[in-house]
């Protein structure tokens, strides 16, 4: 069992879904997923360290994600 993710915009766009089942075991930090998130078919678009939400705040550093956590990566907004 994987660690459910939320894609939004461009990133749904490149890995093909809004949400994922990322195959990696829980519980791990938001580098490891991220690098799952790449190696994944359409993943090598995100960057290397794309903005990632858990339980709807903003994560830092490296974050320790745990399995029943709410995930979301989000790519750059612009706007005034």
């Amino acid at each position: 069992m994987g660690i459910p993710v939320l894609l939004f915009a461009s990133y749904a766009d490149a890995l093909g879904s809004r949400t994922l089942d990322v195959p990696i075991t829980a519980p791990c930090t938001t580098a490891e997923l991220v690098a799952a998130l790449r190696a994944l078919p359409g993943g090598d678009r995100l960057p290397p360290k794309p903005l990632i939400a858990i339980n709807q705040r903003w994560a830092k550093g490296e974050a320790v994600i745990q399995a029943a956590d709410e995930v979301a990566v989000i790519p750059p907004v612009a706007g005034g």
